[in-house]
């Protein structure tokens, strides 16, 4: 009998859980807000031991610890979310449902399921990052999701800003980094608009194209991916990838050269599963911990 495997997708917003196996095949979800841990951590944990799964795979937001030789490994780091600082949040799931589990970031599970499931299946090096309410990346260098000293967060690398650009950053750290200039809410602050509601304006998308751009060629000349895949909201904007794969290209200037560059539409790509990457990695995270 195959095993039931559970998935949570912990987002800074939406909790969404499901039961699945390690084809990929999601039997059933359900979703809830994320309000304060003691709430409603026990109700996940629970709703997983109903369901009688042999293992789970969690995806949370960060920062949070992910290093599994850490003491502090499953524990959520300062967050402003109300309740979840310093919250063990792995401990506590394992006190509801004690069954083998992994865990690690939520953009890292997305790059995950991509790499199992999706566009990205069969490669070994992947860069998956997600342009929305925030931008986080998920790296898989020779197969591994990259972690570190904490994990990647490179929505926080410094771009150069552009001197027609009429916005200012958001981020309250720095005065130009990837999220400050390029998420949603600094989409929002820029033109006055939600993103949904500026499809038609092209010079909003040229210059959000130039800053992704920018991001891009510091991954790949960092990371060196055989592929880049963008999700999260921005990701719909179907009209931003011609932009964002020319200005690339330029700003490369030609320094690298290979298969993949030169089949620069097949090379950055927007997510490829129907927004399911997140849930569908966090299958195969909970895959892992079943076999060891």
């Amino acid at each position: 009998m195959a095993a039931r495997i559970g998935a949570l997708e912990a987002g800074g917003t939406t909790l969404v859980l499901a039961v699945g196996d390690a084809k990929g095949n999601i039997k059933e979800q359900i979703s809830m807000p994320t309000v304060e841990p003691e709430r409603v951590v026990p109700e996940m944990a629970q709703w997983f031991a109903d369901k009688k799964v042999d293992a789970i795979g969690i995806g949370a937001f960060g920062p949070t610890v992910v290093n599994p030789n850490n003491p502090d490994f499953g524990k959520i780091c300062f967050t402003p979310k109300p309740g979840w600082s310093y919250y063990d949040f792995l401990g506590n799931m394992k006190a509801g449902c004690d069954v083998p589990m992994g865990y690690d970031t939520d953009v890292n599970v997305a790059c995950l399921g991509e790499a199992t499931f999706g566009c990205a299946k069969g490669l070994d090096s992947v860069c998956y990052f997600t342009v929305g309410t925030g931008i986080g990346a998920g790296v898989m260098v020779g197969g591994q999701l990259l972690h570190g000293m904490l994990h990647p967060e490179a929505g926080h690398i410094l771009l150069n800003k552009l001197p027609y650009d009429p916005g200012n950053s958001v981020c309250p750290k720095h005065t130009c980094c990837f999220e400050g200039l390029a998420s949603g809410p600094s989409i929002e602050a820029r033109w006055g608009a939600k993103a949904v509601d500026l499809a038609d304006r092209d010079e909003v998308w040229e210059l959000e194209a130039d800053y992704i751009a920018q991001a891009i060629e510091i991954y790949v000349t960092c990371y060196s991916p055989e592929k880049v895949i963008i999700g999260g909201g921005v990701a719909h904007q179907e009209q931003i990838f011609p932009m964002i794969r020319k200005k690339f290209l330029t700003y490369l200037n030609g320094y690298l050269s290979t298969k993949e560059l030169d089949d620069i539409d097949n090379y950055i790509v927007p997510n490829s599963l129907n927004e399911k990457q997140g849930i569908l990695g966090c299958l195969e995270l909970g895959r892992r911990a079943l076999e060891g």
